[in-house]
């Protein structure tokens, strides 16, 4: 049997949104990633009985093109290509633990490289805005089904006997959103279930609920595929801002409610750059007794 290993640990959350945080930097404690299947440690670790307890796994590495490279990886063991309040909290992480004296970070993640302005107070980081690009529009970018160059506007979507107007917008990763009256947990567990797992998407998605309070605020909840619902979701909370602006149901500069708190989104109609403001706040630190997988 394989001898367990232990890892340093950090556990932040970005309005509720928990990560599992491990530096491998080369510090010390730093994980080397070459004597673990990361997969399978962002599964244990991510249990919330068994493990840490989280919606997932980051790692804080090296990069060749950016000030360093983060990897996301879901609570099942698979990997996404970027999560808007993981990102934020390891702007945080790299400030306020020394990594960096910038209030400016280059992030390479999955999809491409972030810009992370942090907001600085008491020379600790206190918020965090995320330039998270150009959102993807075009089915085949998002990705979703359907002719090539096609927008996914209002497509319906059947899942569990109910039909869903559903608009596709990729922020790094695929997510679909459904404007309803009143969003209810029958919405997020039964049907946010099927529909992550819907023919019209090849790499499954986030499946977003949004309720419309006003042209600057609406209301969201989430879906997160290979997790399950999750308490704030940035990349859902920028797809959902995208979506009701090209429906004419808000404006560029909202703000958006979900279970675990509030995020500002702005999209720049001159650039097309969407950017997403919120907190990013450290929970614990510790060590994880990691029981490697076996390879038979």
């Amino acid at each position: 049997m394989p001898e367990n290993k232990r890892i340093f640990f950090t556990k932040m959350h970005g309005a509720g949104n928990d990560y599992v945080y491990i530096d491998a930097l080369g510090t010390p404690t730093s994980l080397n990633i070459g004597e673990v299947s990361l997969p399978d440690l962002a599964k244990k670790i991510s249990d919330r009985h068994f493990g840490v307890g989280g919606d997932g796994l980051i790692v804080i590495m090296p990069s060749s093109n950016a000030d360093f490279r983060m990897r996301m990886f879901n609570a099942d063991g698979s990997e996404a290509g970027m999560c808007g309040n993981a990102s934020r909290c390891v702007g945080k992480y790299l400030y306020d633990k020394g990594f960096t004296n910038n209030s400016r970070i280059f992030l390479e993640t999955g999809s491409g490289v972030k810009i992370l302005d942090l907001e600085l107070a008491d020379n600790k980081t206190k918020g965090v805005t995320v330039d998270m690009g150009i959102p993807c529009l075009e089915r085949g970018e998002i990705p979703a089904a359907g002719d090539k160059g096609s927008f996914m506007i209002d497509q319906e979507v059947e899942a569990g006997g109910m039909v869903f107007q559903v608009t596709g917008v990729g922020m790094g990763n695929p997510h679909g959103v459904i404007f309803v009256d009143e969003i209810t947990d029958n919405h997020i567990f039964h049907y946010g279930k099927i529909l992550e797992t819907a023919p019209v998407w090849p790499e499954k998605a986030n499946i977003e609920f949004v309720k419309v309070v006003d042209k600057c605020h609406i209301d969201m909840r989430v879906w997160e595929r290979g997790t399950g619902e999750t308490l704030a979701c940035g990349t859902g909370a920028c797809a959902s801002v995208v979506a009701a602006n090209i429906k004419g149901l808000t404006g560029e500069d909202v703000e958006v409610s979900l279970p675990g708190g509030h995020l500002k989104i702005v999209i720049d109609k001159t650039t097309g750059h969407v950017f997403m403001h919120g907190p990013a706040e450290f929970v614990a630190e510790g060590i994880y007794d990691y029981c490697p997988q076996v390879v038979s």
